[in-house]
C-alpha cells in the first residue's frame, strides 16, 4: 500500500483560527494549485498576536511524535514550505524533515518569519537567527523580507535601497545556499516591491501599487503561491509576478469590503483564478 500517489506538499506553521495567516491561508491556496498540503503545526492560536488578546499554545513537544505517525506511513514529499519556528527545536525538526522525508530533486522553500521593520521579534534570540542561518543553507527558494534578509546576511536595516545593495544583498542570501531568492516588501512612497535574484541567471525588481493599509497574511499568501509554483515546476521570476499580482487583487478585494487590518487578506472570492 502507498500513501504517496497524490503530489504533496508538508507545511510547518502555526495554525490560528482567526486572522486569516499561516496555515489557514496556506493550506487552500496550496491546494487551489494543485498539491495535497500537509500541515505540521508549530502552534496553535485562537487569532494571532496583532489582536490585544489570544490563547497561544507551543507545539513543539509534540512535532516529534506527529511526524512519527508519517515515518510509519511512509509518506515521501515533492516539496516542504516552513514558515513561522518558534525554537531553536523546531528549527532542527524541519532541518531534519528533509532529509527524512523528501523525494529526489523535492524543493526545500523557506520562508524565514524572524522580524519586520528591522526588528528582530522577541522570539528570536541571536542564537536563533544563526540557527535559520543553517536551514536558509538546505533551501531551494527563501522569500525573506527586507528586515530578515538583513539578519541573515549581518546587513544595517535601512528603509531605502538602491538595486545595487538589493543585489549585493540577494547575492549572499543565494550563498548561503538558494539559488532561488525574492526579498518581499521594499516600500516607496506609491509601490511596494519584490526583489528576485536566480544565481546565474537574473535579478530584477517586481512592483505594484500600494493598496490600503498594511495588513496581516500577505506574506504568507505570497509564501504558498511560490512554494506550489515550485513544485509545479514553474519559472521563478514568473511566480513571482503572479503573486505579486495575486496578493494585490485579494488587497483590493479587502479592501472594498472594509475589512479590519488585522483580520487579513479577503482571498477566498478570487481563490478559484489560481487554478486556471
Amino acid at each position: 500500500m502507498s500513501h504517496n500517489r497524490q503530489r504533496k506538499i508538508a507545511l510547518f506553521n502555526d495554525i490560528t483560527g482567526f486572522g486569516k495567516c499561516s496555515v489557514t491561508v496556506q493550506l487552500p491556496i496550496i491546494s487551489a494549485m494543485g498539491l495535497q498540503c500537509c500541515p505540521v503545526p508549530t502552534a496553535i492560536l485562537s487569532n494571532h498576536t496583532a489582536y490585544d488578546e489570544y490563547f497561544f499554545e507551543d507545539y513543539t513537544g509534540n512535532m516529534r511524535s506527529y511526524l512519527d505517525m508519517w515515518k510509519k506511513l511512509d509518506l515521501k514529499f515533492e516539496g516542504v514550505v516552513s514558515g513561522f519556528l518558534g525554537s531553536e527545536s523546531q528549527i532542527e525538526i524541519v532541518k531534519t524533515f528533509t532529509s527524512d522525508f523528501l523525494k529526489e530533486n523535492a524543493v526545500v522553500v523557506v520562508d524565514p518569519i524572524m522580524g519586520d521593520d528591522g526588528v528582530p521579534y522577541k522570539t528570536y534570540t541571536k542564537r536563533m537567527c544563526q540557527r535559520m542561518k543553517e536551514l536558509v543553507a538546505l533551501a531551494d527558494v527563501i522569500t525573506p523580507n527586507v528586515t530578515e534578509a538583513c539578519i541573515l546576511t549581518d546587513t544595517p536595516y535601512k528603509t531605502a535601497w538602491t538595486m545595487s545593495q538589493l543585489y549585493k544583498m540577494a547575492e549572499k542570501l543565494s550563498g548561503l545556499g538558494p539559488r532561488f531568492v525574492v526579498i518581499t516588501g521594499i516600500e516607496t512612497k506609491e509601490m511596494l516591491g519584490n526583489y528576485v535574484y536566480v544565481r546565474d541567471v537574473c535579478h530584477t525588481m517586481v512592483r505594484s501599487k500600494k493598496v490600503g493599509v498594511i495588513r496581516c497574511g500577505t506574506g504568507d499568501v505570497f509564501s504558498s503561491l511560490i512554494a506550489a509554483d515550485a513544485v509545479n515546476g514553474v519559472d521563478f521570476l514568473q511566480s513571482v509576478k503572479k503573486a505579486t499580482a495575486f496578493v494585490s487583487e485579494c488587497l483590493k478585494e479587502t479592501q472594498r469590503l472594509q475589512m479590519e487590518p488585522e483580520d487579513g487578506v479577503a482571498f477566498e472570492d478570487i481563490l478559484y483564478k489560481l487554478g486556471k
